[in-house]
């Protein structure tokens, strides 16, 4: 994702009222964790290995980022 791009998300996510136990972006320093859009429309694969966010939910050999804000950031830029 290109500079830019990532400014104007950041932007606009710092408008957002996160949950509180929101770890997968920090203001100042951008995205934490990543992600794959895997043609869920509720859910992206968390690709972490710190399961310890309360959005990380384990689903068979795999887990899954259940944050609706994540998902839909993945979602609209194509993460």
């Amino acid at each position: 994702m290109k500079h830019a791009d990532m400014l104007v998300m950041e932007k606009a996510i710092n408008g957002l009222k996160l949950p509180k136990d929101c770890k997968w972006f920090k203001p100042g320093f951008g995205f934490t964790c990543k992600i794959r859009d895997i043609g869920l429309d509720t859910y992206v694969e968390c690709l972490e290995k710190d399961f310890t966010c309360r959005f990380s939910q384990p689903f068979s050999y795999s887990y899954f980022c259940t944050c609706p804000v994540r998902v839909a950031i993945a979602k609209k830029f194509k993460m």
